[in-house]
């Protein structure tokens, strides 16, 4: 990866996005020590202009980066680091640094997929998603077949708020069914993509 750290007097933006939901997280300045370090602890640093020093993300707070991968744009001057927050990114304490209703909203699939998961070894008595986890996979699948049913039904014969409720009721038993199967959305959506491309 060549970048060129000349045109912005040894700095270059580095824009940080979430590599699961895909928001965007904030925006940072690196020079090359800062990539450097990124890239051998894997944990997203930055220069700090103000105080003329390395900071790693998450130092003080706790609230690091996770770097995934790190991409240099076509001019060689913007860095895209996909990066696995731990915890809020802003120093307010939300989420990203940018507005959350800019966010694109399908990024909630990613924010279910992880609840998802985290419930997996919850007590199936208390949680629905991990009672559905815990029985057999037929269970789960025939759950799935109903939910489809019932949203094709209320297409013909009910609301549209109907239809939205039936079709949220789909996808979250279809999300349920790809983590018994072990299988990432993100899998899913490559399939997608693969085919429109």
């Amino acid at each position: 990866m060549k970048i060129d750290f000349e045109k912005g007097g040894g700095l270059v933006p580095a824009i940080v996005q979430n590599v699961d939901s895909g928001k965007v997280l904030m925006l940072g300045y690196m020079n090359a020590a800062a990539v450097q370090k990124t890239q051998e602890s894997g944990m997203v640093t930055f220069f700090s202009r103000a105080r003329k020093t390395l900071w790693t993300k998450g130092e003080t707070s706790g609230n690091t980066l996770e770097m995934v991968s790190m991409s240099v744009d076509c001019d060689n001057d913007t860095l895209l680091v996909l990066a696995r927050p731990n915890g809020p990114t802003c120093h307010t304490g939300t989420e990203t640094c940018f507005d959350d209703e800019a966010a694109p909203s399908l990024s909630f699939l990613s924010t279910l997929e992880n609840v998802i998961q985290s419930r997996q070894s919850d007590d199936s008595s208390s949680s629905y998603t991990a009672k559905l986890l815990s029985g057999p996979l037929h269970k789960i699948s025939q759950k799935v077949g109903e939910e489809g049913v019932e949203v094709a039904l209320a297409a013909v014969a009910e609301s549209d708020d109907d239809l939205k409720n039936e079709a949220a009721d789909l996808i979250y038993h279809l999300m349920v069914l790809l983590r018994a199967k072990k299988i990432d959305l993100a899998e899913v959506i490559s399939v997608l993509n693969s085919r429109h491309i």
